[in-house]
């Protein structure tokens, strides 16, 4: 089943950097399924997550995250759920977190996106089993990691709940992973549709649904 995601542009984004997304529904045939897990953060030397099949966080343990096969906005929230844009500095974790796959310019490949249509990005030097970020100080300033906070909640559009994990940085945060990858924004992209970090250093690349380099 495919369906059609869309998220309003940003106030004086150009049709060119319209981000329209072709989703594949993963879990079911209803957006609104209870289909999840729970995932215990592991630490940044060790496997990603210790994942638990569950259809709602009761019962988890306070450092554990819920992973949810639907939207924010399925859930009735509405914003951002705190996730900072471009060069700002992320200071408090984001509540909830979206992760969504869409394919845009100039790339044919599906790649992820946040809830404000930021492009997310791998590091070539990171590693997938055991997941760790090998991004820390000035690297970390250039290439935020996508983080949550403790018992946050990451939604889905896309994107299978079995690849989504987390690890714990060395500096405390959770940072999220996908197929074992820790995922990154880039400080240099501006707005929906930038894809300004593709191929930076020959390292840096978008990152697919499932954690792999989406190119051309």
């Amino acid at each position: 089943m495919t369906s059609l995601f869309t998220h309003p542009l940003l106030p004086g984004a150009s049709a060119r950097r319209a981000v329209l997304a072709s989703v594949l529904a993963l879990c079911g045939t209803a957006s609104l399924a209870a289909c999840g897990k729970t995932i215990t953060i592991g630490d940044s030397s060790a496997p990603s997550a210790s994942v638990t099949p569950a259809a709602s966080s009761q019962g988890a343990d306070n450092s554990a995250l819920q992973v949810i096969d639907s939207t924010a906005q399925d859930a009735g929230l509405s914003g951002n759920g705190g996730t900072v844009v471009g060069a700002a500095v992320q200071e408090d974790p984001p509540k909830w977190v979206q992760l969504s796959a869409v394919t845009s310019a100039p790339l044919s490949a599906p790649h992820l996106i946040n809830i404000n249509q930021a492009a997310l990005y791998r590091f070539d030097d990171d590693t997938a089993d055991p997941s760790q970020s090998s991004c820390v100080g000035a690297c970390a300033v250039k290439w935020p990691p996508v983080t949550i906070e403790e018992s946050g909640k990451v939604y889905l559009a896309g994107v299978n709940p079995k690849e989504v994990g987390a690890i714990r940085r060395q500096d405390g945060q959770v940072q999220i992973t996908v197929g074992g990858l820790p995922v990154y924004r880039f400080s240099g992209d501006r707005g929906p549709g930038d894809l300004n970090g593709q191929g930076i250093d020959g390292k840096w690349f978008a990152v697919g649904p499932t954690g792999e380099k989406a190119t051309r």
